[in-house]
């Protein structure tokens, strides 16, 4: 439901499109149970890592798996995301779903493994091999054991993410009504969760 835009607002120089939308009293265990539905719903989104000269460079990546906040990926460690690593293990993961414009940023330090991390094996699915190739030796088989074939922790220390409360068309009428009575647009959910939140997510099993 669209919300007046107040003098006091103006005054703070608060984002009402933000303070109308923040959450900070649903209980924790909710507000990462509301986070896992929205990634899980989604399986890929996009890891962004930091290169030299560069700045921050994206690429769509499919999630191999989800532990709690934290995130897996199968990747080939002869792709230009290990330089950048190498360099800088801060990264970013962000997912979107464009049904109800729910989406998350998820920032975090990579950790990358050897090709004789078991966890590897246990992620692998049959499709990962039509992004490696298999070169005909016998080794370098887009396979599990190929030695190209690495693993990808992202570690989280910071989420925040924001939950449609409104289907896509609820929110194309609720943007549009905003517009029209200079009220401010109020659509969705927005939270984020800190070190400490997500630590004690992590030692709760959550």
């Amino acid at each position: 439901m669209v919300k007046p835009y107040t003098q006091e607002e103006f005054d703070s120089k608060i984002d009402p499109s933000v303070s109308k939308q923040w959450d900070e009293n649903t209980p924790k265990e909710e507000q990462f149970n509301d986070l896992y539905k929205i990634v899980d719903g989604l399986k890929g989104g996009l890891l962004t890592t930091i290169r030299p000269g560069v700045g921050p460079t994206s690429r769509a990546m499919a999630v191999a798996k989800r532990v709690g906040p934290d995130f897996l990926f199968l990747a080939n460690n002869h792709s230009e995301k290990f330089k950048d690593l190498k360099n800088d293990k801060t990264v970013q993961v962000t997912f979107q779903n464009s049904s109800d414009m729910s989406w998350v940023s998820v920032t975090g330090e990579a950790v990358t493994t050897a090709n004789d991390d078991p966890r590897i094996k246990q992620v692998y699915s049959k499709g990962v091999n039509a992004w490696f190739g298999d070169l005909g030796d016998g080794v370098h088989t887009g396979m599990p054991e190929d030695p190209r074939m690495t693993l990808i922790e992202v570690k989280a220390n910071y989420i925040t993410y924001w939950k449609s409360t409104s289907t896509f068309p609820g929110f194309i009428k609720e943007v549009a009504q905003a517009s029209m009575t200079g009220q401010v647009a109020d659509t969705g959910i927005n939270r984020r969760l800190t070190d400490k939140d997500i630590q004690n997510a992590r030692d709760s099993g959550l």
